[in-house]
């Protein structure tokens, strides 16, 4: 479907252009748009990068098996299928802590790994287990404690105070993280 409205906006946008005799001003805005992007692209490279070197280097030291032992217990209530396996376990732990530093970006690898691994362990390729749904809402409602994403696309738009979003974030988050896990344990007790 978008493949057919957004070349329908383009052309219109570009016969609008011409009649209104506003094709300057057009191009224009193609290079400025373009230049912007490329330099947004940077900046979350950048970014992106540097977190994503912080968990590979967390991820082989004693901090992540210390946070995996703190978050032990809310991976257990919210993933009891899960209490035996232990690597799938850590896996879960730094997608998790990868969502809490704001690392949508780092994070999402190690969900699709979780995901598969869940996958392969499914007795029932074409039905989501319960694990694997609430890994879905966790992942979407990304508690985030340092929105680093969030806060680098502000910093690369010039914004005055690009933390400021901080506090609003850790609202938003936390109550759709509470809202999504409780939704998904109500569905998951009414399936059963």
């Amino acid at each position: 479907m978008l493949n057919i409205i957004w070349p329908i906006f383009i052309i219109m946008s570009f016969l609008f252009a011409i009649f209104s005799g506003n094709l300057d001003s057009l191009n224009s805005s193609i290079f400025k748009s373009t230049e912007e992007a490329i330099n947004l692209c940077l900046t979350l490279l950048g970014t992106m990068t540097l977190w994503n070197g912080i968990m590979k280097i967390a991820s082989e030291t004693i901090l992540i098996e210390k946070l995996t032992q703190h978050l032990t217990p809310i991976i257990n209530f919210l993933f009891p299928e899960l209490k035996k396996d232990s690597e799938l376990k850590n896996i879960i732990c730094m997608n998790i802590i990868a969502n809490i530093l704001g690392l949508g970006n780092a994070a999402t690898p190690l969900g699709i790994k979780a995901m598969k691994a869940m996958q392969e362990k499914n007795i029932n390729k074409e039905v989501l287990t319960d694990s694997m749904a609430t890994l879905i809402v966790l992942n979407t409602a990304s508690i985030q404690i340092i929105p680093t994403t969030a806060i680098a696309i502000r910093n690369s738009l010039g914004s005055v105070n690009p933390s400021s979003i901080i506090f609003p974030v850790w609202i938003a988050t936390i109550s759709a993280a509470i809202a999504g896990i409780t939704a998904t344990k109500i569905f998951i007790k009414i399936g059963r």
